[in-house]
């Protein structure tokens, strides 16, 4: 009898010892920041990543400068997160490899809140083929004091916006304006309604989408505005468009 339980667990040991882990259904990279305005997003979204990530089988790698980005580091990734991240001061062969990997379709890609920072910056000029990607625009103002928000769903049939409401309430942001409305160019998702500013503010656009997509461009995309205060973790509207996009721009 002994013998026997000495050879089960014998062969539980090779068995468990040789049973790879089940490979991961993709790869995600994350580019953040980890300094200035953004830094409380930057930590309330990494934790949540990691756990969805872990929950549903995908891996997460995280870069906080786009100096290590070439086509062959992309290669691996089916979806690039911009996590608040700002498009400019990429250096020419970071943005070469991401625009051949949007324009070829390699894999995916989600930018929220920063990533529509377009114009001149700290020295540096605009990318214009990302003010392009993003609809032609450029930043121009934004609410510095913050507000609340109500966001209308328009395409109530896309993916992302599954199993969320038609309107849903933003507690706190700081709203960008643009200097024009990118809905000519992309296909809006959804819009913010700036009469529900509270407190109401000057500073408008009129028509004004906060998430979009471009399919003008072969990757997955999509952009969603809201991505400032760490609070927005606590909104599970706002975790369920970041949810299913994920999934969405990853082809998954």
């Amino acid at each position: 009898m002994k013998h026997f339980i000495y050879m089960l667990a014998v062969a539980a040991f090779f068995l468990s010892a040789h049973t790879a882990p089940p490979k991961k259904r993709f790869n995600v990279l994350v580019l953040y920041e980890n300094g200035g305005h953004h830094i409380l997003f930057s930590k309330a979204a990494i934790p949540w990543l990691d756990k969805l990530a872990a929950d549903s089988n995908f891996s997460v790698d995280y870069i906080q400068s786009t100096s290590s980005i070439d086509e062959n580091f992309l290669k691996k990734y089916q979806l690039f997160l911009q996590l608040d991240f700002p498009p400019y001061a990429w250096g020419e062969k970071a943005e070469k490899a991401f625009t051949n990997y949007i324009e070829k379709g390699k894999g995916g890609w989600i930018g929220l809140h920063h990533a529509s920072l377009l114009g001149e910056f700290d020295g540096y000029p605009m990318w214009q083929w990302f003010s392009n990607f993003l609809g032609g625009i450029r930043w121009k103002n934004y609410i510095a004091e913050f507000a609340k928000a109500n966001v209308h769903i328009e395409d109530s049939l896309h993916p992302s916006v599954k199993n969320i409401s038609g309107t849903f309430t933003i507690q706190k942001d700081e709203w960008y304006t643009y200097d024009k409305s990118p809905r000519p160019n992309v296909h809006v998702i959804a819009s913010a309604d700036e009469s529900s500013y509270e407190p109401d503010s000057k500073i408008k656009m009129g028509d004004h989408p906060v998430i979009w997509t471009n399919d003008h461009y072969k990757a997955r995309n999509i952009y969603i505005f809201m991505g400032h205060s760490p609070e927005l973790f606590e909104n599970s509207a706002y975790t369920t468009l970041l949810r299913n996009s994920i999934f969405w721009a990853a082809g998954k």
